[in-house]
């Protein structure tokens, strides 16, 4: 089970990347953090560029809203969103809806 913290208007989960997968989609869960495939190559921020705007696109958020807390540089990120509740989370997470936001 993905562990989600919930504060107010906010919501903080852990999220696995696969960078230069052959497309964007969540993967499931693995180990307590939601695990996303970005066909996006971990160059120059822009896999965590893709992974915000993935994430704002599956949880129809704006891509303000959504803000890498912590581990810029790993595989591993904390993630915040604003605006929404854990339950959307859980739903996005086990529907595991396979969508291609890539921008491409």
């Amino acid at each position: 089970m993905i562990e989600i913290r919930e504060d107010h208007d906010r919501v903080s989960f852990v999220v696995r990347v696969q960078p230069r997968a052959s497309r964007s989609e969540i993967d499931g869960e693995w180990q307590g953090a939601l695990r996303i495939r970005l066909n996006a190559p971990p160059v120059e921020g822009r896999a965590n560029e893709a992974l915000r705007r993935f994430l704002a696109c599956c949880l129809n958020v704006p891509l303000g809203a959504v803000k890498i807390a912590s581990g810029q540089k790993g595989r591993l990120k904390r993630v915040e969103v604003e605006g929404i509740r854990a339950e959307q989370i859980r739903a996005v997470a086990s529907s595991k809806a396979r969508k291609d936001h890539s921008g491409q």
